[in-house]
């Protein structure tokens, strides 16, 4: 049964309650990235991929205007949700929630795509929960960015980050062999969903699929920046999903990942949706301008094996007009 909207609040405030998610600290950010939140020595557990059998190298990119018209006619494309989602999953969506701004930033994901992915869900009998660790307070972040009023609308639940949710996980083999990260979230779901934005970033060129992952770490992972292309071939490791929603409704340009101004940002009018994450960052690293050989971490996923460049590769590649 989809929770009413009071259910929906009061399991926010449960999350936040119960483990110190205070609105409005400063501390929210020092805890979760500036010291560790797991015991040294803990054992680092395992995460399962999340891939469907049979739907490996997919990819579907629909062009509209529509960005919740898109993103149906991509998974149409693909079979439709039911592919990849059954009546009875619990369904973790990942979207990029960094930072407290507003959506024509361009800095998070657009909350038409982001709902549109929680109701296809909803519709095919899933339960959905809505996930990220961001930079600046996680309640304000997912309130301003309007990610909060599209997961409740579309049925879903936000899950505020806590303290109790990390746990030391096995992560890549370049730079960062384990981590802490959102354990108990990932272990509850047993289908996952990252659905990132396009944008530039300042540090590895761009910021798409694989670096979304990023966001489900904790801990001291500032340090992480001095080698960030390895750690996100590693977050390619790390995380095998059962779809990616790259969402290019709009692209942000310059001064990625927070965003300077709205005039960062251009109109992208594309979705693109598909199980190969080294092929979907290649499509978008090129709505940035940006050729492959340009963004270190795709050779280095592509190497992993981890997935294709070459579009011509992928065993399924289509694109669609989606137009209503």
């Amino acid at each position: 049964m989809n929770p009413d909207p009071h259910h929906r609040r009061m399991f926010i405030r449960r999350m936040g309650t119960a483990t110190g998610v205070a609105a409005g600290t400063a501390a929210i950010g020092s805890l979760f990235h500036n010291r560790n939140l797991v015991p040294a020595g803990e054992e680092a557990k395992t995460i399962p991929s999340f891939l469907v059998p049979g739907t490996e190298g997919m990819m579907v990119v629909a062009e509209g205007p529509d960005p919740a018209f898109a993103v149906r006619a991509a998974l149409q494309e693909l079979g439709g949700i039911g592919r990849f989602v059954k009546a009875g999953d619990r369904v973790l969506v990942k979207p990029n929630c960094a930072f407290d701004r507003p959506a024509h930033f361009g800095a998070t994901t657009s909350p038409a795509v982001t709902g549109e992915v929680v109701r296809q869900c909803i519709a095919a009998g899933a339960e959905v929960r809505v996930i990220d660790n961001p930079i600046n307070h996680p309640e304000g972040c997912f309130v301003k960015s309007g990610l909060m009023d599209a997961v409740q609308s579309a049925g879903g639940e936000v899950w505020l980050p806590s303290a109790a949710l990390f746990a030391r996980v096995k992560v890549g083999s370049l730079r960062i062999p384990d981590w802490e990260a959102l354990y108990r979230p990932l272990a509850w779901a047993n289908k996952l969903i990252g659905v990132p934005t396009v944008k530039s970033h300042n540090l590895s060129g761009v910021s798409l699929t694989m670096k979304n992952w990023y966001g489900l770490l904790g801990g001291p992972r500032n340090r992480l920046h001095q080698a960030l292309h390895e750690v996100v071939a590693d977050l390619g490791q790390f995380i095998r999903p059962t779809l990616v929603v790259l969402d290019g409704s709009r692209l942000l340009v310059a001064n990625g990942p927070t965003g300077g101004s709205p005039s960062d940002v251009r109109p992208g009018d594309v979705v693109a949706v598909g199980t190969d994450q080294v092929a979907i960052d290649t499509f978008g690293a090129r709505l940035l301008g940006h050729a492959p050989d340009e963004i270190a971490f795709l050779d280095l996923a592509a190497k992993l094996g981890l997935g294709v460049v070459d579009e011509a590769q992928l065993k399924l590649f289509r694109k669609v007009r989606a137009v209503s």
